[in-house]
């Protein structure tokens, strides 16, 4: 199970990229593709192209519900990372794929790295 962060997502949608090379693989190879409801609207925000949405959304098959228990190991995540200002929604995030047993696919891999410790999976 690959959990996309927003930012991979994006450089995803750039043919050639390294993350398009390495999204394309994961689902040649059958993983499953999530991204949270917080990422996800994170993407939605856009500028998106028309019709790019709906595209990017049959390759996403599930988008992942915030719910009270991601909410309460977001909170942990944010206590234990150093509650840094601004880095909610990532500890959301994290809090979703790591309850998910997904790997955190993501291009901002500083940011997630204080979760690792902590049960968050990260693709390099």
């Amino acid at each position: 199970m690959i959990h996309l962060d927003t930012s991979f997502l994006i450089r995803s949608l750039e043919r050639g990229s390294p993350e398009d090379r390495q999204l394309r693989m994961w689902v040649m190879t059958g993983a499953s593709v999530q991204m949270s409801a917080i990422a996800w609207a994170e993407f939605q925000c856009g500028p998106l192209p028309y019709g790019l949405g709906k595209a990017v959304r049959e390759l996403v098959t599930d988008v992942v519900p915030l719910a009270a228990t991601h909410a309460e190991h977001a909170a942990m995540l944010f206590n234990a990372g150093g509650r840094r200002r601004s880095s909610l929604p990532d500890c959301l995030i994290a809090a979703c794929a790591i309850e998910s047993s997904a790997t955190l696919a993501t291009t901002n891999l500083d940011d997630f790295r204080r979760f690792v410790p902590l049960g968050l999976r990260l693709a390099e």
